[in-house]
């Protein structure tokens, strides 16, 4: 696994062990940042499923202001530090070990991108786009990438949230929501 492209390119991160945590393939990843290049550099970032860091660090890397990353899991934030200290972007990064759900319910933070990628078998994605069009957390023209099995039904937002496109790498689909004004 490495930062495709920017000030850390080419950087190799770590990776967790055993089956919890499925990162981002490469395919996807190269496509997903393929559709929101331009709508990265200095904004503020939410990897709210974060397991290693690695979309969040590729936006870092590709001149995003800040990130924050969340996790459940001890061992994935660890890694999360470990893979921010490797391709020096520390000081732009705020690393979170929590539910995502509860950190949305406390913070008051209004990001320009949202990266949704948890656990396909958690059922968590359809819960979490909901909570963040309640409590409003998008940014104007902000955007939220989700990560899930390419036959999962996302569902609709209330205005001004629009379920923009889904892109389909195999067996993954990436839907992005998109918040007007």
């Amino acid at each position: 696994m490495r930062v495709i492209t920017g000030t850390a390119r080419g950087r190799r991160m770590g990776e967790l062990s055993g089956m919890d945590t499925r990162p981002t393939t490469d395919r996807v990843k190269e496509g997903l940042f393929n559709i929101i290049q331009f709508d990265i550099e200095g904004r503020k970032v939410l990897d709210l499923f974060g397991g290693t860091g690695q979309l969040g660090i590729e936006c870092l890397s590709r001149g995003a202001v800040h990130c924050t990353f969340v996790d459940q899991r001890k061992d994935a934030v660890k890694l999360i530090r470990e893979n921010l200290e490797i391709t020096g972007l520390t000081d732009r990064a705020k690393v979170v070990q929590g539910d995502a759900l509860s950190f949305l319910s406390g913070t008051s933070e209004r990001f320009h991108l949202i990266f949704l990628d948890p656990p396909y078998d958690a059922n968590l994605l359809n819960s979490t786009l909901k909570r963040i069009a309640a409590i409003d957390i998008l940014a104007e023209n902000g955007i939220i990438i989700c990560e899930s099995r390419a036959n999962q039904d996302l569902p609709e937002l209330p205005a001004p949230y629009q379920k923009d496109k889904d892109y389909r790498y195999g067996r993954i689909k990436v839907t992005l929501y998109r918040k007007g004004c």
